[in-house]
């Protein structure tokens, strides 16, 4: 069984959509910088340790943190998948 980041069960496929649209705008950084931020970061083994980070570190909501988490493993899954 692949090894999985569940999203919040407050967090549907649309809401994090949305979340993820709107972090550019409200962070005033892209995806592409908070995912640099994730990796020069701490090494966390669990999802929710590391979106507590980084909600705590650079002042996120939790729900932007747990967002930018979980995007940023369906892209790593993805690129790991295609190589």
């Amino acid at each position: 069984m692949a090894w999985r980041c569940p999203l919040s069960l407050i967090h549907s496929p649309e809401m994090h959509k949305n979340l993820i649209a709107r972090i550019p705008r409200v962070t005033g950084s892209d995806l592409r910088e908070w995912f640099h931020r994730l990796e020069s970061g701490p090494a966390f083994m669990r999802c929710a340790e590391r979106a507590t980070w980084l909600a705590d570190e650079h002042g996120l909501t939790s729900a932007y943190a747990t967002a930018i988490v979980h995007e940023y493993e369906i892209q790593r899954r993805t690129r790991l998948n295609s190589a």
